[in-house]
């Protein structure tokens, strides 16, 4: 336990070093003091990515359905929570759209920091997403670009929550909660066999990320034209990282809704199902599915 707590104690300085001091209102916090277990989660996802569809190769899948429904329900459920606080505190501290620092809106901060710790955790609990894929053995399903996103999160938004947990982070975290809200119920209800023909909404989920990526990138530009004291450093990240993310999604977007769309009768003849949901097996018979992007 010594030896550990030296180890973080030293990766701890270097940071420190490297990013400045952190935000004392998150002292003390779960899994926020020391980098070393977001870390090793995120090391151990990677390593299960990598060696779980080795160990599900001669093994019959997993169907998982009593399970998806309440994990994609509890998701929902999650979701629609961080939204509403989130709104509720930027109402609360009357932010600034264009630009708001980490220290202007008094205890509506302190509830935008408590809210973002949920979000922040929430990335942890949505690695339970690509364990699905494996345990149902729907490989495919488990792209660079469902990898990178899950895997990248986690990590961004511990440094967010130690060095800038409320102010400007705040946009991209509320327009994702709430697509995660349509998100999660589709593939909670996906898992309804009974529900599958009513469900239609499933690529406009897709546009809808897209659509926040963008205004994101654009609302964070705005606090680098009218800056207010909130880290320019943060915002030339945040930008670079949501152009990864608009190439990436708007690559998946082409591939899966328009190159597929003058295939999709072929595709269904022989019986094939390219399915990316967390809610379907992969020898279920269903009409033709999307993959899918988170």
């Amino acid at each position: 336990r010594l030896k550990m707590e030296t180890f973080n104690h030293k990766v701890n300085t270097y940071i420190d070093s490297w990013m400045g001091p952190r935000d004392p209102r998150v002292r003390g916090w779960l899994l926020l003091d020391n980098y070393i277990p977001t870390f090793a989660f995120t090391v151990m996802y990677l390593l299960i990515v990598w060696m779980g569809p080795k160990y599900m190769k001669n093994r019959q899948p997993y169907s998982c359905r009593a399970l998806l429904v309440p994990y994609n329900l509890g998701l929902t459920l999650l979701s629609f929570y961080m939204f509403y606080e989130l709104v509720m505190s930027v109402y609360q501290g009357r932010y600034n759209f264009f630009c708001q620092n980490t220290h202007s809106g008094g205890e509506a901060d302190n509830r935008m920091i408590n809210v973002l710790w949920w979000y922040y955790f929430s990335k942890l609990i949505e690695f339970m997403d690509t364990f699905f894929f494996i345990l149902r053995k729907n490989n495919h399903q488990i792209t660079f670009l469902h990898v990178y996103h899950h895997a990248t999160m986690l990590n961004i938004w511990w440094f967010v929550m130690n060095w800038v947990p409320c102010g400007h982070s705040y946009f991209g975290s509320t327009f994702n909660s709430f697509i995660h809200v349509l998100m999660y119920s589709y593939y909670g209800l996906s898992a309804v066999p009974a529900m599958r023909p009513y469900l239609w909404w499933k690529k406009y989920i897709t546009q809808g990320q897209l659509v926040q990526f963008v205004l994101t990138m654009f609302q964070t530009s705005c606090a680098v034209v009218w800056p207010c004291g909130f880290p320019m450093g943060w915002l030339y990240f945040q930008i670079t990282y949501m152009i990864t993310l608009i190439l990436l999604f708007s690559n998946f977007y082409i591939k899966t809704y328009k190159s597929h769309a003058g295939s999709r009768k072929s595709g269904l003849s022989n019986g094939s199902i390219n399915s990316h949901t967390n809610g379907v097996t992969s020898n279920e018979k269903v009409k033709y599915r999307k993959p899918r992007t988170d």
